[in-house]
């Protein structure tokens, strides 16, 4: 596999997974009530657009479903 296709935005996760955008940003930053679920070598920052692992999307909502 394309080590490019391990890498997505944030969007682009919660289309594949079937989540709201915004689950998956939350997932990335935290937010007032909870820490952040994804680990630092999962997903990153990268100027206004968060970047996730498929393997951070997988530990926290299972496999891609279709896949």
């Amino acid at each position: 596999m394309n080590c490019l296709e391990e890498v997505m935005t944030a969007a682009e996760a919660a289309e594949k997974w079937g989540k709201a955008p915004i689950t998956v940003q939350q997932a990335c930053s935290g937010y007032a009530k909870a820490k952040p679920k994804f680990l630092p070598t999962e997903a990153r920052k990268a100027g206004r657009i968060w970047l996730v692992t498929r393997a951070g999307m997988e530990r926290l909502y299972g496999p891609e479903p279709g896949k």
